[in-house]
C-alpha cells in the first residue's frame, strides 16, 4: 500500500489504558504519546491515603490498576461514595482550580495511579492548545454530568 506510512501504529498498553479513560478518549494516538509523557505513576499500598479531604488539590488521577475508595467526612467517620476501579478518573477539579479536595481518596487495594498535574495541564494549554481544548471540554462535560446527576440526587457527585 502506498500510504502505509500513514497508518498509525497500534497503541502500546500504556496508551491504550489513556485511551479507554473518559477524559482521553478524543484524544489520537499522537496526542496520546504527548499526555502520556506528562503523566506521574505513583503506587499506592492498600489503605494508603491518595489525598485528604481539605488538601489543595494539584493533580487529576487515573486509576490504572487496583481500587481507589472516594470517602466524605461525617462527623469523626468517613462514609464511602464511591469505589474507582482501573480507567476511572478522580480528583479533576485539581486541574481547574486550587479550591480545598472534598473527599479522601484512599487505596481499597495495592493500586498504580497515574498522575495530572495541574502545572502540566497548563503548560501543555499554552504548547498545545487543540489538546488542551479536547481535555477541558471532556472535563467540562464530565463537571456538567456531575451537576446533573447530583440535582437528581446522585451521591457520587459529591465524592469528587
Amino acid at each position: 500500500m502506498i500510504f502505509g506510512f500513514l497508518k498509525s501504529p497500534p497503541l502500546s498498553p500504556r496508551l491504550h489504558r489513556l485511551k479507554s479513560s473518559v477524559l482521553f478518549n478524543s484524544l489520537t494516538p499522537l496526542e496520546l504519546k504527548i499526555v502520556d509523557g506528562l503523566m506521574h505513576e505513583r503506587r499506592y499500598l492498600t489503605d494508603e491515603i491518595v489525598f485528604d479531604q481539605g488538601e489543595e488539590g494539584q493533580a487529576l488521577y487515573l486509576v490504572t490498576s487496583g481500587k481507589v475508595a472516594i470517602s466524605r467526612a461525617k462527623g469523626s467517620a468517613f462514609m464511602v461514595v464511591s469505589e474507582l476501579g482501573p480507567g476511572s478518573v478522580f480528583g479533576d477539579m485539581a486541574l481547574l482550580d486550587d479550591s480545598p479536595r472534598t473527599a479522601q481518596a484512599r487505596a481499597m487495594e495495592n493500586c498504580e495511579l497515574a498522575v495530572f498535574f495541574r502545572a502540566d495541564f497548563l503548560g501543555l494549554m499554552e504548547t498545545d492548545a487543540v489538546i488542551g481544548y479536547k481535555i477541558s471540554l471532556t472535563l467540562a462535560r464530565l463537571v456538567g454530568q456531575r451537576l446533573r446527576d447530583w440535582m437528581g440526587g446522585s451521591p457520587q457527585v459529591e465524592a469528587l
